[in-house]
């Protein structure tokens, strides 16, 4: 499932708000999934930056800068990093997150809760995409815009007719 949720978040439509733009895998799954992953996103074209951890399994993948991290690519580039810890990710998505969409993917229950309790998003997605976050898709017909900020009115805005 991660492959797939994760190509489509990325290759399916990259110039759009909603596409990832930074992954984090837990250190122990890593070199399983990017044995997969970075196969299929290298064939799609995309451009990984990586952190030292990142290379170290993957030689062939350039090496990120701390700008990339926070960074909206709006095409096939991506940054990658290998993190210890669900807190980590969450240190880092606080840190450099831009406050649009985050998800997670996970079979823990408990730390799929956690982290949509933790994480502050105007979106926060449980085993799908960051393309499901968008205004169509949460019944708001035609997306006029969002808003990340803390104030009222946060997410997406839509317009029914």
């Amino acid at each position: 499932m991660a492959v797939k949720v994760c190509f489509n978040a990325k290759v399916q439509r990259p110039g759009v708000c909603n596409a990832m733009e930074t992954l984090l895998v837990h250190e122990r799954i890593a070199p399983a999934f990017f044995r997969r992953m970075l196969p299929a996103y290298r064939t799609a074209g995309v451009e990984i930056r990586g952190c030292a951890r990142t290379r170290r399994l993957a030689p062939w993948v350039k090496a990120a800068k701390p700008s990339d991290f926070g960074r909206e690519f709006l095409d096939l580039t991506l940054a990658v990093k290998v993190v210890g810890s669900l807190e980590e990710a969450m240190a880092h998505i606080a840190r450099f997150g831009s406050m649009h969409t985050d998800a997670i993917l996970t079979q823990d229950y408990a730390r799929a809760m956690r982290f949509v309790a933790a994480v502050d998003s105007s979106s926060v997605i449980v085993n799908a995409s960051t393309r499901f976050s968008d205004g169509f898709q949460y019944g708001l017909g035609a997306e006029m815009g969002i808003s990340t900020q803390k104030l009222h009115a946060r997410g997406r805005w839509g317009s029914r007719s």
